[in-house]
């Protein structure tokens, strides 16, 4: 039977599929320890949870409308005008089965065949992806190492076409964990909205920034820079409710309503009970929130040192989100492998340790490890790396 040309042209998720052969490794009895999961492994706070139940038992098991509850969205409103001062009515605003359905349906809605999404690598697996589904061209600009993965003005300039209808900025960054300044920020702006070119600002990992760093929204620069900038985030990482999928999207009112009408020909509306969880995450209590933040920065100064002396392994440290982002190229020439998929393959099947290859994420020569696990099994994962590395180096010495 034929498929569809677009499903054939996909690239499976690399890092789901690493977890789903860990997992399988796990159930064969062997004893793995697995970094690749993006999420956070604490539970969803109690008084979510409650408020959820409590949901469930008042009769609130129905359709909602299909861009999210208006409670929901009002507490979303509240939220952007807490935390960054922006303003937004509810009309500006959409609700989605978590982040990545709220990205896949707003490039559904702006791009047409042949339009062109700026993509600074190393990227969210995802985002070329969704881009390629919606008929568009994903345009890679490298975030260069020496600039903390970060795209600069100049870059973004040189890979503007005729054909370019947004770019997508994730800050804190999935893979890489940096931070873009303010005036990096502005930098970026100034020439999107000269060229009117929509700015996705994917936030989703806000809350999680480590030591001197902070967070700003592009939106937050001007109101020039506002209207031409679509907010994408949810509750997954802030509040640990990745599996409660709830995102939302904030900006142009006319590209809201659009994503609203292709979101109710696909899902109706988000899941009726999560929302009523995402209400209470928005307007409760935050402790757990700076409490979890808190938990993920002493991993990473615990285990960041130990990482960058493995023979080979260099890291710039991440300013956010939950991973370390590590050149591993040296690394796996000592041990006597050809690339870092070879490297990464072996470091689960013969170490036990589960990564995510960089060439899932547009950058070959890195690895991915998710700190997002207990300090004892990251420990425990980076000493048996650690271990790995240098019983091969020594093999290819005697051999």
């Amino acid at each position: 039977m034929k498929l569809a040309n677009r499903v054939q042209a996909l690239t499976p998720s690399t890092t789901l599929a690493i977890t789903a052969k860990a997992k399988e490794l796990k159930t064969q009895g062997h004893d793995v320890i697995g970094l690749g999961a993006g999420e956070p492994d604490f539970n969803t706070p109690q008084n979510i949870i409650d408020a959820a139940v409590r949901s469930m038992n008042e009769g609130h098991t129905k359709y909602t409308p299909s861009a999210g509850l208006p409670a929901l969205k009002n507490a979303i409103a509240a939220k952007l005008k807490r935390d960054q001062d922006l303003e937004y009515n509810v009309s500006e605003i959409m609700v989605g089965s978590g982040a990545k359905h709220v990205l896949y349906t707003l490039f559904q809605a702006i791009l047409d065949a042949g339009d062109e999404v700026i993509v600074p690598t190393p990227y969210w697996v995802s985002y070329p992806e969704q881009v390629k589904l919606a008929g568009g061209i994903p345009v890679y600009i490298e975030g260069k190492e020496a600039n903390d993965f970060k795209i600069t003005a100049e870059q973004l300039a040189g890979g503007i076409t005729p054909k370019t209808r947004a770019i997508i900025i994730n800050s804190p960054s999935n893979p890489t964990g940096m931070i873009y300044t303010n005036e990096e920020l502005q930098a970026i702006a100034e020439i999107c909205v000269k060229n009117e070119i929509l700015i996705v600002s994917d936030e989703i990992y806000e809350k999680l920034v480590y030591g001197s760093a902070s967070h700003t929204s592009i939106a937050q620069l001007s109101d020039a820079i506002k209207e031409q900038t679509i907010i994408i985030n949810g509750v997954s990482k802030s509040h640990s409710m990745t599996g409660w999928r709830i995102g939302y999207a904030a900006g142009n009112e006319k590209i809201i309503k659009a994503m609203t009408n292709l979101a109710s020909h696909s899902t109706s509306n988000p899941t009726t009970t999560a929302q009523y969880g995402a209400i209470e995450a928005y307007n409760g209590p935050q402790d757990t929130v700076n409490e979890m933040r808190d938990a993920f920065e002493s991993r990473l100064n615990a285990i960041y040192g130990k990482l960058t002396a493995i023979p080979g392994m260099t890291c710039v440290k991440p300013q956010g989100a939950f991973y370390l982002f590590p050149n591993a190229k040296k690394t796996a020439d000592l041990s006597g492998y050809s690339n870092v998929d070879e490297f990464s393959q072996a470091l689960l099947e013969e170490a036990l340790v589960a990564v995510v290859p960089g060439s899932g994420f547009g950058a070959d020569d890195y690895i991915r490890l998710s700190y997002a696990t207990s300090l004892d099994q990251l420990e425990k994962a980076i000493e048996r790396i650690h271990s790995f590395v240098n019983a091969k180096i020594e093999q290819v010495q005697q051999a």
